[in-house]
């Protein structure tokens, strides 16, 4: 049977597109099939949601199956240099919104998005070849099974098998550092504040969870993430009391921490013939902006859109329509990953200029609000 769509992933963004492409044919082929997470324990990691990525899952109807007990609003940021007294800071009530962002978890997120999903799913299934035909795509899975469709997206990871198949080049970098990722109770309220400290290369976030709980991600050298992932539990609260200047107090640990390595990686191009990436098969950028997986579900909304407006006579895997969602996206992209990339890079820099340059560059943004607007703008998108 053939579908209109093939969307091979089964993570947010690759669930969110099966959901936000209506008036298709669907089929989602992921590695394994979603099973719901126990909510006795915060999960890890976790997002941080802009408001359009919010409406864009209200629009879907996922949004009211995550639990109200596992959301929290980020009410402002503060972001902190390497010196002392620099501090930029940013405040929804000062911007005239609600929030700048919500927290949400990685399994509380995923399970209201397969959680009444109509398209149909093929899970758990592996991918063996794709081929591209000028009429239509074919895609293998391990056993044999054959799918044909007229379009198949790739939002399957940084190690994309679709981009792969599809012969798309990518400009794949690794940072020389790893994230760990843990959660902890806090001594003190977090006043649904997000923090983060540029640490000379290293940088701490620390996000508010329901109650009095955070969840941290610190981005860290290689082997410094190393030493910090092995610590026992009352060593690392200490670690990250320091790291944080005792913002919050004492912390105790929830969850056991966990690594991953991280990297930079570019797509040469997002489409190809009767081929379309999403997420991170297209694109992966630091975390330090917490923009990874919001960059993917702009992809999924961009794709849809233009899949959902196109010519009645229109093939879904026309490329000249796939471009329209290739040039809209190419400009964001870009933006946040030469931002993310250069403060990444300013924050690492050795010497006293650079040290100047980062920290009093803080400071002065902190004291431009049409700078400091339009930042908030590009990160509410």
């Amino acid at each position: 049977m053939q579908h209109d769509l093939i969307v091979v992933g089964g993570g947010p963004v690759g669930a969110s597109l099966a959901r936000a492409a209506r008036g298709l044919s669907v089929l989602l082929v992921a590695h394994e099939r979603r099973v719901p997470a126990p909510r006795d324990a915060f999960d890890a990691p976790v997002y941080a949601l802009s408001p359009g990525n919010v409406s864009f899952l209200k629009e879907l109807g996922a949004w009211r199956g995550i639990p109200e007990n596992r959301l929290v609003p980020v009410h402002a940021m503060r972001i902190y240099g390497d010196e002392a007294g620099a501090c930029l800071e940013f405040d929804a009530y000062g911007a005239g919104v609600p929030e700048l962002a919500w927290i949400v978890e990685d399994a509380a997120l995923q399970d209201a998005l397969w959680d009444g999903i109509e398209a149909e799913v093929l899970a758990p299934a592996q991918c063996e070849a794709l081929k591209v035909e000028s009429d239509e795509v074919l895609l293998r899975l391990k056993g044999g099974t054959q799918l044909a469709a007229k379009l198949v997206v790739g939002a399957d990871g940084a190690q994309s098998f679709v981009r792969a198949q599809a012969g798309i080049a990518a400009r794949d970098a690794g940072y020389g550092q790893s994230a760990v990722v843990a959660n902890f109770r806090c001594e003190k309220p977090h006043a649904n504040v997000a923090w983060q400290w540029f640490q000379r290369g290293a940088v701490l976030a620390l996000l508010p969870l329901p109650g009095d709980h955070v969840s941290m991600v610190w981005s860290l050298p290689a082997l410094e993430s190393k030493r910090i992932h092995a610590l026992k539990p009352e060593a690392l609260c200490r670690e990250v009391e320091t790291a944080s200047r005792g913002v919050l107090g004492e912390l105790a640990l929830v969850t056991a921490p966990r690594s991953y390595a991280l990297r930079r990686l570019a797509a040469e191009r997002l489409v190809g013939p009767r081929v379309a990436l999403a997420g991170d098969a297209g694109h992966v950028i630091h975390p330090l902006a917490g923009q990874g997986l919001n960059l993917g579900l702009q992809d999924a909304r961009a794709l849809a859109g233009v899949l959902a407006a196109r010519e009645p006579s229109r093939d879904p895997g026309d490329l000249r329509l796939l471009r329209r969602y290739e040039r809209g996206r190419a400009g964001p992209i870009l933006a946040m990953d030469t931002m993310v990339d250069s403060l990444f890079r300013l924050f690492g820099a050795e010497g006293r200029l650079a040290t100047r340059l980062r920290n009093d560059g803080l400071n002065l943004t902190d004291r431009l609000p049409v700078v400091k607007n339009m930042l908030m703008r590009q990160a509410m998108a």
